[in-house]
């Protein structure tokens, strides 16, 4: 028996956010006796489209390593892409039934197409929903039921779906989704990816964020606005931001750090492989997870804070969310509240006043990646509910 994890939400092997929990689902499975293959379905220009990770066959059916400067033909090649992916997994459910299609997507069609190919192969469909499914149609009514129509066909058009958050099963369930197809999964993670790795990469003490370096999701400007306030008092400690943001992004970033008069303790690190994303990780001293609160926090479960616990060092994170479901003040990590670049600011002061002490807090905060948000515990019942599946 296997599982395929299906979708365009996700590159792989490399890429952000949902490569990672992808990853761990796919690793889970497989230590789970079950054999995982993963289709990446965006039309992704590559030189080798198809490999294998840690004994995970991944496959990109486009299959083309330029584009093309005719329409005509980039329609062709994305026809074939339908065609080459419905011959992989019908081989695929030939060598190996196919117990369930575990589908990633944000775009209607491909959800259309994953259940047709469900249908055709009769297997199982089961969606991932890590985001909130009406983010982007929060504009005028129109919008709003184009996103409500679009809600309704991807909740039924499918035999499962895991919620990273108690707040997108209830969403699902208040909006007339059967229970029986909800499931929650809360955020994933592989803790021995994220013990000690390599040298440290600068020979400071620093507090490292690494995620996307934005101001309106990820308030990055609220941990330097905090930092800045944290340098009065500590003078030996950096700064290190590392994560991809657009140049106007860049430049307010800088700008601010100019501002503050902060330029010489803090550094900006792009386009790092994710090998040395882990060398500066877990080498940091601390670690802090920022975000806005809004519509997207209140539905999700960031994965980078997961990925910070999992090193044992202390980590400061914003509380949105179900954060504080699983996470205790000064038990296993540190919480602030959305926006207070003072509070942030003071518990910094306080980790580094009394290093020894939070780095217990931090390895508290480790032991929850071995339990309740450990990638082989979730694949386990992940497993479970889809074989109970009607």
């Amino acid at each position: 028996m296997s599982v395929v994890i299906f979708g365009d939400l996700f590159s792989f092997p490399d890429g952000q956010a949902a490569t990672n929990r992808v990853y761990t689902y796919a690793k889970g499975f497989k230590e789970n006796n079950v054999n995982v293959h993963i289709v990446c379905f965006s039309s992704l220009y590559l030189e080798v489209p198809n490999g294998v990770v840690d004994g995970i066959p991944y496959y990109h059916p486009f299959q083309q390593k330029t584009r093309s400067q005719y329409f005509i033909v980039r329609r062709w090649q994305n026809l074939l892409k339908y065609i080459r992916t419905y011959k992989l997994l019908k081989k695929i459910n030939k060598e190996d039934k196919i117990e369930a299609i575990n589908s990633w997507s944000n775009v209607l069609l491909t959800q259309l197409i994953g259940w047709m190919y469900c249908k055709f192969l009769g297997t199982k469909m089961v969606t991932e929903c890590s985001e909130h499914p009406l983010r982007y149609y929060q504009g005028g009514s129109w919008t709003k039921r184009k996103g409500a129509m679009k809600f309704y066909i991807e909740s039924r058009f499918c035999d499962g779906i895991l919620c990273i958050s108690r707040y997108l099963v209830d969403f699902h369930r208040n909006k007339g989704v059967n229970p029986e197809k909800l499931f929650l999964v809360p955020s994933t993670v592989d803790p021995i990816r994220f013990v000690h790795s390599g040298e440290k990469p600068v020979r400071n003490k620093y507090i490292g964020y690494f995620g996307s370096l934005t101001y309106k999701r990820d308030s990055v400007d609220v941990l330097i606005n905090a930092f800045a306030r944290f340098c009065n008092f500590h003078q030996d400690v950096y700064l290190i931001l590392g994560g991809f943001c657009s140049d106007s992004q860049k430049e307010q970033i800088q700008a601010l750090i100019v501002k503050l008069k902060i330029k010489e303790r803090v550094q900006i690190v792009e386009y790092l492989t994710r090998q040395e994303i882990l060398k500066y990780i877990t080498n940091a001293d601390v670690l802090v997870m920022v975000r806005s609160k809004d519509l997207e926090s209140d539905a999700s479960y960031p994965s980078k804070l997961t990925e910070f616990l999992a090193t044992g060092k202390p980590v400061v994170t914003v509380s949105v969310g179900e954060i504080a479901d699983h996470i205790t003040d000064n038990v296993d990590a540190f919480l602030v509240e959305p926006n207070d670049v003072k509070g942030m600011s003071e518990k910094l002061d306080l980790i580094f006043s009394n290093y020894e002490s939070a780095r217990q807090v931090g390895l508290r905060g480790k032991k929850l990646t071995e339990g309740i948000f450990n990638y082989n515990y979730q694949a386990t019942r992940i497993l479970e509910f889809v074989r109970n599946l009607k």
